[in-house]
């Protein structure tokens, strides 16, 4: 449908949207120009999403901006540096590159065993703790854990809180600001989950990494880690889709499509042949009809890239 998309054909796949009962925005913009946007349920434009595991890709671009700074020596760097005194040998093989792939070979620290790990007195401590079940640089175990051990590396790297960093290098430049999010009991504001953005923000966040890291005149991002995050460098073992650092890539409706995804159907998805960014948000909270609503989302998406 895109790039010569006729407003009957955009206004029909926001009719498709309002069917979704878990959604609550749909966004489309094109070469930098808002084509799309609507609101569901009582949202508006002003409505901050919990933009859930989103959130890990925000926190890669966090990482390329420090790298690129020197406050963290590059992806190969392993993380005993971080981590002195609570490292075994087996850990002290961890890099930086395994956190952002999800390949550190701790036990995950989501799905089942997500409430014991945020209910604990050191979020740290605990990930870092998870039984080692397969090697650093291994298979992808998909665990927010991992993506926190990186919010406590750039505490530390940086000297300021995630939050403090990411206003300053990313949000201000892209015109906005970020509201506070959770922290863990440390005051280590959580990595990987539950940061809070507009659809309107997570757009500009897209259209920054189809602009190769630019934003307002300025490089934001460098366009190394843009090209090396939407690398595919693993797969994971329970969706089958392929992982980069904190993004997902896959073909929808022909198309290659790099997106960052949350729970429940929060997504930023990055059409590069089409200079195309599409944002949904939805109810965050757990629901019998959780992934029938994914599938529906992957479906309004296919219908506005279709030929």
């Amino acid at each position: 449908m895109l790039p010569a998309a006729a407003a009957a054909d955009l206004e029909a796949a926001a009719k498709a949207a309002a069917g979704l009962p878990r959604l609550h925005s749909l966004l489309v913009s094109q070469r930098g120009t808002l084509v799309l946007e609507r609101y569901y349920r009582g949202t508006r434009p002003t409505s901050a999403a919990n933009i859930k595991s989103v959130s890990k890709s925000v926190l890669s671009a966090l990482v390329g901006i420090a790298i690129e700074r020197k406050l963290i020596p590059d992806v190969k760097a392993p993380i005993a540096s971080f981590f002195p005194d609570r490292l075994d040998a087996a850990r002290r093989a961890i890099t930086i590159e395994d956190l952002l792939t999800m390949r550190s070979g701790l036990e995950s620290t989501s799905i089942r065993n997500y409430g014991a790990w945020v209910q604990s007195p050191d979020w740290v401590r605990y990930a870092l703790r998870r039984p080692m079940i397969g090697p650093p640089g291994g298979d992808m175990i998909y665990s927010t854990g991992n993506y926190h051990l990186l919010s406590a590396i750039l505490t530390r790297a940086c000297g300021k809180s995630t939050w403090a960093f990411a206003n300053e290098v990313l949000a201000r430049p892209l015109g906005f600001s970020f509201a506070e999010w959770p922290r863990d009991p440390q005051r280590i504001y959580f990595g990987g989950n539950d940061m809070l953005m507009t659809p309107r923000q997570m757009v500009a966040f897209g259209e920054m990494y189809l602009n190769q890291g630019r934003a307002n005149g300025r490089q934001v991002v460098p366009p190394s880690w843009i090209e090396q995050s939407l690398v595919p460098r693993t797969r994971s073992n329970w969706s089958g889709q392929l992982y980069g650092y904190g993004w997902w890539m896959r073909e929808l409706a022909g198309r290659q499509v790099f997106y960052a995804w949350g729970y429940g159907g929060q997504f930023i998805f990055i059409i590069p042949e089409l200079e195309t960014v599409v944002v949904t948000t939805s109810v965050p909270t757990p629901g019998d009809e959780r992934r029938r609503h994914t599938r529906a989302v992957y479906g309004v998406v296919e219908s506005l890239l279709g030929e």
